[in-house]
């Protein structure tokens, strides 16, 4: 399988939420928190992988978080 995969959990501060970014057809995620959003993933992606483009066996995906907060410098 040449196809790369990749899920994004992208910081929502308006929701204080975690929500997911992938190019794994069906794979939306929301959680509060970035442990339970990875747990998601790993449990997920791979049913999906499978279950939607036949795939089977290890599979690399490519997993990054992108959030930021503000901070009120001294």
């Amino acid at each position: 399988m040449t196809e790369s995969f990749y899920v994004k959990a992208i910081w929502d501060p308006e929701a204080a939420v975690w929500c997911s970014e992938s190019n794994i057809l069906g794979l939306v995620i929301e959680t509060a928190t970035l442990t339970e959003f990875e747990s998601l993933a790993r449990l997920l992606a791979p049913e999906l992988l499978a279950e939607n483009l036949g795939v089977q066996g290890p599979v690399p995906v490519r997993f990054e978080a992108i959030g930021g907060f503000d901070v009120i410098a001294a």
